[in-house]
């Protein structure tokens, strides 16, 4: 069974990390703190950390270490547009044992469904007209991430009207619903978050900083709040 599918069906919130960086460092840090799964990226500016990342031969090294020393899921954002994603880095992808990809549903090319060593998960933002998230059970995606938050509001507070819009689509997708922490997520927002149905917190640069202490601090107590 693919790593993801596997973690997401078990009974425990999971605890993902999106990188701030594709860097060894930071993701140990995670990783020895806690973290369930982690995510990476190529070929695409992220607009939450600041960064941008380039092709996937500046970080096919950095990848394969990570791999060996995470026993969880591996996901990548392949790219930030759809010109910027080449089945050649797919196939690469693939044999430095990555898990999966996340990626907007617009930015994704059709090509990326038929990879089954690759699951395919994609987000939508505020934006999507959630009424086509039921056709998403024709194709073999594995999870929804749930990007709901718009940029205006990154690094508020967590409130109720987030919780009911999880809450929704998790009842709605039929899929495993994956947030990531555009709002600044705390761990006191740990139960909540279990009680919307929600299958996995993606940390990301507004929660736990982009410096290796930073992210040992943030895991660890995330971590705490979950397992207790």
């Amino acid at each position: 069974m693919n790593r993801l599918r596997q973690a997401l069906h078990e009974p425990k919130l999971q605890l993902f990390v999106s990188l701030p960086s594709n860097d060894l460092a930071l993701a140990q840090a995670a990783i020895e703190e806690g973290a369930d799964g982690l995510k990476v990226h190529i070929n695409v500016d992220h607009r939450a950390s600041g960064n941008s990342f380039g092709p996937l031969s500046e970080y096919a090294e950095t990848f394969g270490q990570i791999r060996s020393l995470l026993n969880g899921p591996l996901g990548i954002v392949p790219g930030g547009s759809l010109d910027a994603i080449s089945p050649q880095e797919i196939e690469q992808l693939i044999a430095l044992g990555i898990d999966f990809f996340s990626i907007y549903a617009w930015h994704m090319p059709t090509f990326l469904l038929h990879y089954p060593q690759l699951a395919p998960t994609f987000a939508i933002d505020h934006t999507f007209d959630a009424r086509l998230l039921e056709a998403a059970k024709a194709f073999p995606i594995q999870a929804l991430e749930a990007s709901v938050i718009p940029s205006e509001q990154y690094g508020t507070p967590l409130n109720f009207a987030d919780l009911l819009r999880y809450r929704w689509l998790v009842q709605t997708a039929g899929l495993p619903v994956i947030v990531p922490s555009q709002r600044k997520l705390v761990p006191g927002d740990v139960p909540a978050l279990k009680d919307s149905g929600v299958r996995a917190l993606l940390l990301g640069a507004v929660v736990i900083g982009k410096s290796a202490d930073e992210i040992r601090r943030a895991i660890h107590d995330f971590r705490n709040a979950i397992d207790s």
